[in-house]
């Protein structure tokens, strides 16, 4: 693990943002490229640089870590936040490929789903958050289906659901997020700080950040 640590949560958002340009621009220059990021508050101002940074944004695919059932009209959509802090500027050219269809559960639509994902696979650019819980995507301790997410041969997509969770999840499998070839972790304040150091000795059941931890860069400000 690489962990870098900003004076501030600008300089985070800015610097951040510059490396995962970075990294995409690189596999522009062979091809297509794939980012995957994660819902949540924290994540938008990094969203926000990103989306101002001139990239041939039509090849590169973008989608969530996970998303809550819901449709992109719920202030809880994590959708709805790409739409409104990734997908303007420059950004609003990329693609997004779907973890949500008008479905009563996300079961229904796993397939479908991971159809459109597989051909975008691996991950070129993996952003990550984490909870205080050191939940990742919507691999939370305790999700009823977390041991078959988190096995070498769990499928691309998978349904969960979790007291901590609201609403039932759609997620990537842990497989998926450690075949990523860039990982991110994206955390602040000393909460979060304290988790991150406490996961780095407990198994991946108990801190499912675990999986990608020894693979990742954090990237941290109070």
């Amino acid at each position: 693990m690489e962990f870098v640590a900003y004076p501030s949560r600008a300089a985070l958002a800015s610097g951040l943002a510059e490396v995962i340009a970075g990294e995409l621009r690189s596999a522009l220059s062979k091809g297509a490229a794939t980012l995957s990021v994660p819902g949540g508050t924290t994540p938008g101002p990094v969203f926000d640089a990103l989306s101002g940074i001139d990239l041939d944004w039509t090849r590169v695919a973008v989608m969530l870590n996970d998303e809550r059932w819901v449709n992109e009209t719920n202030p809880r959509s994590n959708t709805r936040l790409l739409s409104e802090r990734l997908f303007v500027n420059y950004a609003a050219k990329a693609r997004l490929l779907p973890l949500y269809a008008p479905t009563a559960t996300p079961e229904e639509s796993l397939d479908t789903l991971a159809m459109g994902i597989l051909p975008h696979l691996p991950i070129t650019v993996l952003l990550l958050g984490m909870g205080a819980d050191m939940h990742t995507a919507s691999l939370f301790p305790g999700a009823d289906k977390l041991a078959q997410a988190l096995a070498s041969n769990a499928p691309v997509l998978m349904a969960l659901r979790a007291e901590a969770a609201g609403e039932p999840r759609i997620t990537l499998s842990a497989p998926v997020l450690k075949q990523a070839r860039h990982i991110h972790i994206l955390i602040t304040g000393p909460e979060k700080r304290a988790a991150l150091e406490r996961a780095r000795g407990l198994p991946p059941l108990q801190a499912p950040i675990r999986v990608v931890l020894d693979q990742a860069t954090v990237h941290w400000a109070d």
